[in-house]
């Protein structure tokens, strides 16, 4: 079994956060109108960033394998949310000398990521508090 292990610490300053893996640190904060200060990614910009990395080296990983020159890459990942649903959508822009047959095959490819199947299939969480 893979374990990717991630701890976030609060130390009283409204609701920011920092969260480590370990080796890299990065601050995390709500929203001012939210009551935070505004001083890094909420947890649902997290989310999304985390989802348009791994589809960035994924998709990138994948044409490095086949030899297809991609110039530049920019993945846009929305959460569109209303009273009934929400829907992340993420928008791929590759610049370079690939093909439309080639584009589907990345946009096939882009769907196999893991933070996007960890997304998209239904995963058991458990919460302890101590």
């Amino acid at each position: 079994m893979e374990t990717t292990t991630i701890n976030s610490k609060f130390e009283g300053s409204n609701y920011a956060t920092v969260i480590s893996n370990g080796k890299h640190q990065i601050i995390t904060d709500e929203p001012i109108e939210d009551g935070g200060q505004d001083k890094g990614l909420n947890p649902y910009e997290l989310i999304l960033a985390g989802l348009a990395t791994c589809t960035t080296a994924t998709v990138k990983m994948y044409a490095d394998r086949k030899g297809w020159k991609i110039g530049k890459m920019s993945i846009t990942a929305i959460l569109e949310e209303n009273n009934v649903s929400r829907i992340i959508k993420t928008t791929i822009e590759i610049t370079g000398s690939i093909t439309e047959e080639q584009k589907s095959r990345l946009l096939l490819i882009a769907k196999k990521c893991p933070v996007h199947k960890l997304l998209s299939a239904g995963n058991q969480k458990e919460t302890i508090l101590n």
